[in-house]
């Protein structure tokens, strides 16, 4: 369905708290790439990421939002709202989303705070600002009766008390969950919270098509560097019977289940007798080291898939981890599908799927 553009004026991404130089650096590239001019706007620890651009819809069809490896979320910026009034923000709200040739109505409304120490207080009246702003904008006829995941989203991210800004998200190509957060709770039979990590992994970078067809019972996984054993545990519960490569020790329930073989080796220099469905790997070594050895496991053809995390410097992560990735798949010496995030259970590392291109 073709709408009307609306007047927008920036690329509205939001991040892990203090990780907005790499975000920002990272949309300036790809924006220099797609030939879109602007320039990034932030502060450090604000959570979010600001592309200012005349051209900001062109941008968002150049960059879509699986490819970018720094943004939980991806939005459209519509307006700017500084210096309101506390006792009326809907107003303002109601005259921007007015001044513009919008897709009318919204199919649903996401109020948000950033994810950082300062706008962490601001959740109980963002939730409460919703529910005040959901009747008005749907009397306004800017919002569906009902949620319409069809239909383009409508985000409005508090900054502080008397200051907001107006986005929209196309469902197609922006996270499906508010802040970009999948909220997961901790198993408590999970070995460590890593389990975490991998199960945000299968639940971001694949699709619902790949999870049905790629997860399936019996399929033959190996775990490098599994001790104690959390992603072994995730590969378990979809079914999987797992090789834990590790010369430390694994939570003694995975072992009883039958479905996992502690190997005591070197997950860098081990190697499977056969092909496997999946190698995972979250083993704390330099992250140029680990895109090598799991470009020698594509290229050797010793599994069909695979997911990784690249731990990252302090300092130039947004250089370094464009050439781990360019790194990567050079030496796969094949045509690869690459996904890549700095997931929300994720610290200073981002975590990779790859996959030969069909």
């Amino acid at each position: 369905m073709n709408h009307p553009q609306p007047g927008a004026d920036a690329l509205l991404c939001y991040c892990r708290a203090g990780f907005e130089p790499e975000l920002a650096a990272e949309l300036t590239e790809r924006a220099a790439i797609a030939g879109v001019p602007g320039y990034a706007r932030t502060e450090r620890g604000s959570g979010h990421v600001e592309f200012l651009t005349e051209e900001a819809h062109e941008l968002t069809r150049a960059l879509s939002f699986s490819r970018l490896v720094f943004a939980r979320q991806k939005l459209v910026r519509l307006a700017d709202l500084p210096d309101l009034d506390p006792a009326d923000r809907i107003t303002p709200i109601l005259e921007a989303l007015s001044a513009q040739p919008l897709p009318k109505p919204f199919g649903a409304l996401w109020v948000e705070h950033p994810d950082s120490d300062e706008g962490k207080p601001l959740a109980g009246l963002a939730r409460s600002f919703q529910n005040a702003l959901r009747p008005a904008l749907r009397k306004a006829g800017w919002l569906t009766a009902q949620d319409n995941a069809h239909r383009p989203r409508l985000h409005v991210l508090l900054i502080a008390g008397n200051h907001l800004m107006v986005a929209m998200a196309n469902p197609a190509d922006s996270s499906p969950w508010p802040l970009g957060i999948p909220r997961l709770r901790m198993h408590p039979s999970a070995p460590s919270r890593s389990a975490l990590k991998l199960e945000e992994a299968l639940l971001t970078l694949l699709t619902e098509d790949e999870r049905t067809q790629q997860l399936r019972d019996n399929m033959q996984a190996a775990d490098l560097g599994a001790a104690p054993g959390g992603w072994s545990w995730v590969l378990m519960r979809n079914g999987m019977k797992v090789t834990s490569v590790d010369n430390g020790p694994l939570q003694q329930e995975l072992l009883d289940s039958g479905r996992i073989d502690h190997l005591r080796a070197d997950g860098f220099s081990w190697q499977p007798k056969r092909r496997l469905d999946w190698m995972v790997c979250d083993m704390v070594e330099q992250p140029r080291r680990v895109a090598e050895r799991m470009a020698t496991w594509m290229r050797e053809g010793w599994c069909r898939q695979t997911i990784f995390n690249l731990k990252l410097p302090m300092k130039k992560r947004w250089d370094e981890t464009r050439l781990c990735l360019e790194l990567f798949e050079q030496q796969a010496e094949r045509p690869m599908t690459v996904r890549a995030k700095q997931l929300y259970h994720d610290r200073e590392e981002i975590t990779v799927y790859a996959a030969p291109a069909e």
